[in-house]
């Protein structure tokens, strides 16, 4: 099957979805994304669906996929297609230093069918997780990262860098780490952590998400000092497996999202920030077995 093919299905399933969930968004400014990028769908890449909950997230729907080629930062060509404007402020510059800097090994993409393009992730193979001490030292990076160096060497988190994410919209970066060590999934640890950064009391589903969690990631913007968001997550191939209920919102949306594959999988998480918390559900369209989640 060819990209742009393919990429045909998958802006049919993104439009089934929206319109599945009553969101209104432009068939046009969805191929936009799509047919920019379509030799990734002619590659068998895979496609994931998100939604999360809270008043930042309402009235849209996140789509999610890797590049094709791998090694291509898929920036440039987001700026040469006009899918988000250029910018003088160091977000638009960072990735180009990580890649710098960095052995990266592929990169993913994400955009919402309201919002449009959002943001791009760069991975690191699994066996080859990066030093936070390395990536503080990139004078892009939000200082916030430097200035929480000591949490994340204290925690164990200083060589466990997987992926690091930049959020165009939204002017911020997600640094997501794996193999964490045990006790940072423990319910007392937990808390410590959260309190230790500022952040409120965690929820008593944010403990229980925390106690299955594959790992955890953290928000940090240029704007601020502290670390604005903790995140948990967990996959699952059967929601009711969490022992959790899951909200209103989120099973809906999880019903609305056509599969074209076997073995589904779906990642819940719960994110903590100064406002409160708030829960996010990814399902995945069509994909590969293997391939690494966000969350």
């Amino acid at each position: 099957m060819s990209g742009n093919t393919e990429a045909e299905e998958i802006c049919s399933a993104v439009m089934e979805t929206a319109g599945q969930l009553g969101i209104a968004c432009s068939r046009d400014r969805v191929w936009s994304i799509l047919s920019t990028y379509a030799d990734a769908f002619a590659h068998a890449m895979p496609l994931a669906f998100r939604m999360a909950t809270g008043p930042r997230h309402a009235g849209d729907v996140d789509c999610r996929f890797v590049t094709h080629p791998k090694d291509r930062n898929p920036y440039p060509l987001a700026l040469s297609n006009g899918l988000t404007p250029k910018t003088s402020h160091p977000v638009g510059t960072v990735l180009s230093d990580i890649e710098a800097q960095f052995p990266i090994d592929g990169y993913g993409i994400d955009f919402g069918v309201v919002s449009g393009f959002t943001k791009v992730y760069a991975g690191f193979r699994p066996e080859d997780l990066q030093k936070l001490s390395k990536l503080a030292e990139i004078p892009t990076m939000p200082h916030s990262l430097a200035g929480n160096f000591d949490f994340f060497v204290r925690h164990g988190l200083d060589d466990k860098i997987a992926f690091v994410a930049v959020d165009y919209l939204h002017r911020t970066v997600n640094v997501y780490f794996n193999d964490v060590p045990p006790a940072c999934f423990e319910a007392d640890y937990i808390r410590l952590m959260l309190r230790e950064i500022g952040l409120p009391e965690p929820s008593e589903r944010m403990v229980g998400i925390g106690k299955q969690a594959f790992g955890l990631y953290i928000t940090l913007s240029w704007d601020s000092p502290a670390i604005e968001r903790f995140c948990f997550g967990v996959t699952t191939t059967d929601l009711s497996s969490l022992s959790l209920p899951i909200e209103p919102q989120l099973e809906k949306f999880a019903k609305s999202v056509p599969y074209g594959g076997a073995g589904r999988k779906f990642v819940y998480g719960v994110a903590a920030t100064a406002q409160g918390e708030y829960r996010k559900l990814e399902t995945h369209y069509k994909w590969n077995p293997g391939t690494v989640a966000f969350i």
